[in-house]
């Protein structure tokens, strides 16, 4: 070997480290750049918040809402990417972000009453608060899909900006995917809490490819990073930040619960079903009744007892509009039942008798917001809580889920009009919403054809509706809960009605439909009304009124027409429920129980009573009826049970990603122990053998050998380790803290590009390093060592 050969040997053996660790250069600029998110990581966040917020299109009807929600999460995700990339600090940043969102929200709501029509203004926080009072009406009284009015809209959009907001500060600036993960699932799922019905498998699969896009983007950005950022100047910011972002993934679900979701607790239309306890009922307004109706297993609702010959019905809700696909419940301002206006008296003409009768109900056991009334109501007395009332159908309803234990009794003022009266009056809208005489245009033929055929004859719209009910009740007809399964029109959309009035053959939804339809096409103003048949009598007598015992097969709908100087009179074209519905001549005596009251010309709208019905004694009629299973409760269950399935699923995930936090702040603290660690547990997570009897510094060769380990970086962590197991002190006299965790941070990127997918994937979701310790005979041995 010459002499200058033996000399450069000579300066290399000077050079390299103890152990034999080749040193590799690292580029110290590099944390000294201004470093903004990734272009993918930002779209893969973007990505993952529209799978998320996708079920909401099964909860809210399309509209002007839907185009916010694509531009908000765009606009605040481009500010952010914008504003990392010039080098702003992670505060400024954020209220960067939330500034734009203000300001949007302003330009597109708030416009008359800013500033520029982009700052908003004192009046511009007062039109907030009616906006959001509004929104919130929509919400109690509404059913989904809920139309996109305006205050619903800005609800929706504003509080997609806040979730927007969150999430971006969670992901980018927290740097915690999982977290995330987790919020956006727990929101994917709330309308299935309310609007249960068929699993979506394509949407979870497009929102379980966009979080694993977001979490491989936030991989690849970190395997991207020579290390973590800059040091900063206090050591305790990293940590505090981390709580910070945790708080705030948390908060954002709740935003999303009570903003986002909050419109999608009203179910879509008729159902009764499981409550939140155990056999509990509820009532979900909906005519979605077919799988609740094949339940065969009933229990008890509530006790009813009436001053009235007959124990009337019991309605929840009321359904005008019809758009050929589905029944909507009807909305409307709520009033509370403390206002003389809630439930105003019936307004009828001065010659028909009006009687007062007063219902007694005792519910047991019912779920609900919506509480069963008798009709129609002039006062609810005894309830417990905060009531509120639709005045133009009188129904009574709360913000909560109040029915149960409720004791209440209800005074009504029923119209008995004779029959020479109703025959006299006619069908009309006047005074009732226009959505109670639509007919839309998928209506078949065959409903307006049947209609005008059977009522030729007819002399009076009453007789005309007579006639409909006796031909629906006649022996045409057929109750049947199977036959529209197995002839697949169980439904309530126009189709669904053509086959029933085919085959002749259907439940109450079909009859009621059918019926209402049929009125609508002779232009009288009709609607559905869901609710409880009276109930069967028990032996038990209170005040001399017998007790009846309304269960969860007593569930039904039926149909209303409007009648001018009278009323919404209830029809029973069921065939095998009751009795239908008949008024006798001024010449024949009805005897009647209530006390006559003097006619109001209060301007309200008016009504007759349900038909007093009583069940017939049919085996078949009963144990085909409905069971508890509600449509917005009994969705409760499953999808709680995947929030928890998830949860539980994540859960190695989160606490993983804990414990490398609390490892790296340790060591941006010059901990060299804590540093030491967090490349064992990445060597575990990974699968790379880490047996007892090697000593730190033949591991970080083989580190380096066998894993592409940066060699500086392992000698660098090889040192400290040392230093505080053979010398005095604590190992923090060694390197700077910044330098310390980048090298952990170095070390750990290189393992995981040398790992396989599914290894990477394998150590992010179940971490070993959380079960086991480094040495143990499941970290691995000798032999696995040498060969690893």
């Amino acid at each position: 070997m010459s002499r200058e050969a033996a000399a450069t040997t000579h300066a290399a053996r000077e050079d390299a480290p103890r152990g034999g660790i080749r040193p590799a250069r690292v580029d110290r600029d590099a944390t000294d750049r201004p470093r903004g998110p990734g272009i993918l990581l930002t779209l893969a966040t973007y990505a993952a918040i529209l799978a998320a917020l996708y079920p909401l299109l099964r909860v809210l009807a399309p509209g002007p809402w839907l185009p916010g929600v694509l531009m908000m999460p765009a606009l605040v995700l481009a500010v952010g990417y914008a504003t990392r990339r010039l080098g702003w600090p992670s505060i400024a940043v954020t209220a960067t972000e939330l500034s734009v969102c203000v300001v949007v929200v302003t330009f597109l709501f708030l416009p008359d009453s800013s500033l520029l029509r982009l700052l908003p203004t004192p009046a511009s926080i007062d039109e907030v608060g009616e906006m959001l009072s509004l929104a919130m009406q929509e919400i109690i009284t509404g059913f989904a899909p809920l139309p996109p009015e305006g205050p619903l809209t800005f609800l929706i959009v504003a509080s997609v900006g806040l979730l927007t907001i969150v999430m971006d500060h969670v992901v980018l600036t927290a740097r915690m995917p999982l977290l995330a993960a987790v919020g956006l699932i727990a929101v994917s799922l709330i309308p299935a809490l309310a609007v249960p019905g068929d699993i979506d498998v394509a949407a979870f699969v497009v929102l379980a490819i966009t979080l694993l896009l977001l979490l491989r983007a936030d991989t690849r950005r970190r395997e991207g990073e020579a290390g973590p950022a800059p040091a900063r100047s206090a050591s305790r910011e990293p940590r505090v930040a981390g709580v910070t972002a945790a708080a705030m993934g948390i908060g954002a679900i709740a935003v999303v619960v009570t903003m986002v979701a909050a419109p999608v607790l009203p179910a879509p239309l008729p159902r009764t079903g499981a409550g939140f306890g155990p056999g509990a009922n509820s009532i979900d307004p909906t005519l979605q009744l077919g799988e609740d109706l094949r339940r065969p297993e009933p229990n008890e609702v509530m006790y009813v007892r009436s001053d009235a010959a007959a124990v009337p019905y019991l309605r929840a809700a009321t359904l005008s509009e019809f758009d050929g696909r589905i029944w909507r419940p009807d909305g409307g301002r709520p009033i509370t039942l403390e206002s003389e206006s809630a439930l105003a008296p019936v307004d009828v003409d001065e010659n028909v008798r009006v009687i007062e009768y007063t219902t007694t109900v005792e519910v047991r056991n019912l779920v609900s917001r919506w509480l069963p009334v008798a009709y129609p109501a002039v006062s609810v007395d005894g309830l417990q809580g905060d009531w509120s009332a639709l005045p133009f159908n009188r129904t009574v309803i709360s913000s909560g889920l109040d029915t149960n234990g409720q004791r209440f009794s209800v005074t009504t003022h029923v119209p008995r009009p004779t029959l020479e009266q109703i025959r006299a009056s006619r069908a009309g809208a006047f005074g009732v919403e226009n959505a109670s005489s639509e007919l839309p245009e998928r209506t078949p033929e065959l409903v307006s054809e049947l209609a005008a055929e059977l009522t030729a004859d007819a002399e009076s719209d009453y007789d005309a509706l007579l006639t409909l009910q006796s031909w629906f009740r006649g022996n045409e007809f057929e109750y049947s809960l199977d036959a529209p399964v197995r002839a697949g029109f169980d439904g309530t959309g126009a189709e669904a009605l053509e086959q029933f009035l085919i085959l002749r053959s259907g439940y109450c939804v079909h009859f009621a439909s059918a019926f209402a339809l049929m009125a609508r096409s002779l232009d009288m103003p009709s609607r559905i009304v869901v609710g409880y048949l009276p109930g069967s009598a028990t032996t038990e007598v209170v005040d001399g009124q017998t007790v009846h015992l309304v269960t969860s097969d007593q569930l039904h709908a039926w149909p209303e027409v409007h009648f001018e100087g009278i009323g919404w009179i209830a029809f029973e074209p069921t065939k095998s429920l009751g009795q239908p519905t008949r008024f006798s001549p001024a010449a024949v005596n009805v005897p009647t129980t209530g006390r006559d009251v003097v006619p109001s010309a209060a301007p309200t709208t008016s009504a007759a009573p349900a038909p007093s019905i009583a069940p017939e004694e049919d085996e078949e009629f009963i144990d085909s009826q409905l069971s508890p299973t509600d449509a917005s409760a009994g969705g409760v269950p499953w999808a709680l049970a995947a929030v928890g399935l998830v949860a539980l699923l994540l859960l190695p995930a989160l606490l993983g990603d804990l414990r490398r936090r609390r490892l790296r702040d340790a060591a941006r603290e010059r901990d060299a122990a804590a540093a030491w660690r967090s490349v064992q547990d990445a060597a575990i997570d990974l699968g790379i053998p880490l047996p007892a009897g090697e000593s730190p510094r033949s591991f970080a060769r083989r580190l380096v050998d066998a894993h592409a380990a940066p060699p500086e970086a392992m000698e660098l962590l090889v040192r400290g380790i040392e230093h505080v197991s053979y010398a005095r002190g604590t190992g923090t006299e060694y390197g700077h803290g910044s330098e310390v965790a980048d090298a952990v941070a170095a070390v750990r990127a290189a393992l995981s590009r040398t790992a396989s997918p599914g290894r990477r994937a394998l150590a992010l979701l179940l971490p070993r390093s959380l079960v086991i310790q480094p040495g143990s005979v499941f970290a691995g041995d000798a032999q696995g060592a040498r060969t690893g």
